[in-house]
């Protein structure tokens, strides 16, 4: 009880931060860079060793400065999504974009169901929102249930504000195999399987990477065309969403292609 009640003043707390303006935001995420960077070490060691298996061909100095800018990034993305708890649908349209997003509804409004597969790369948590206020239809959104479920129920209220059906990766197919209706599967898929689910491996940034098969196995069970949003960041504080056909016929690949 003393536990939830401590979390419950937290999220207060949060939530009376995630009203300060911008500017003040990002004043704030410098100086969780500092101490997240400078005076913990937060996981610099995990950090510099993957981008040096990654980046073999780079000097030391080049990996510091990339290390560097990682660490920014995430001191960003922390103080962006306690933004992202008080921001209007205004706010998140003016700061993330879709591109062209364009093809994506006519197939939507032609009763054509979407699988859209992204990354954690960018800003994906703005992703949910930013997607659901500007796309017409159901939009279902995939995600990977987390252990603490205070912590949980706050998250997919947020990324759920604007109508997304939020669906456990477990549930997936089942819900989907369910549809009656049009909709669009948004699936953030490069993440590590689960170790029974490690099938399939490619050679990714020099090191052998298992990979998820779900998206490939969906395709092929419904039919349904895979599309890909890249999420890129031309400013703080601000993203484009660039959406890309990858497969209008996913049912006449190859094994493990998708």
């Amino acid at each position: 009880m003393m536990s939830k009640l401590f979390f419950w003043i937290a999220y207060l707390v949060v939530y009376l931060i995630s009203l300060l303006p911008f500017r003040v935001i990002y004043i704030l995420s410098d100086g969780l860079y500092l101490i997240l960077y400078y005076l913990i070490g937060y996981r610099r060691k995990v950090v510099r060793t993957n981008l040096e298996n990654s980046f073999p061909e780079k000097s030391a100095a080049e990996v510091l400065k990339i290390e560097k800018t990682y660490f920014r990034f995430m001191a960003d993305l922390t103080m962006e999504n306690v933004k992202l708890l008080s921001m209007s649908r205004e706010s998140i349209n003016k700061r993330f974009v879709l591109v062209n997003h364009g093809f994506v509804q006519d197939l939507l409004d032609q009763d054509q169901s979407i699988l859209l597969a992204t990354s954690h790369y960018g800003n994906w948590e703005w992703a949910a929102p930013g997607i659901s206020s500007i796309f017409k239809g159901k939009i279902i959104g995939v995600y990977k249930p987390l252990s603490n479920q205070d912590v949980e129920k706050v998250i997919n209220g947020i990324r759920s504000q604007f109508g997304v059906l939020l669906v456990p990766m477990k549930q997936t197919i089942r819900t989907i195999a369910e549809q009656t209706e049009t909709y669009m599967a948004v699936l953030v898929s490069d993440q590590t399987p689960t170790r029974h689910e490690k099938n399939y491996f490619i050679d990714f940034l020099n090191q052998p990477t298992s990979v998820f098969q779900g998206l490939e196995k969906i395709g092929k069970l419904t039919g349904n065309p895979i599309v890909y949003m890249h999420i890129d960041r031309p400013k703080r504080g601000f993203y484009e969403a660039h959406f890309k056909m990858l497969y209008n016929k996913p049912q006449e690949t190859e094994e493990n292609e998708i």
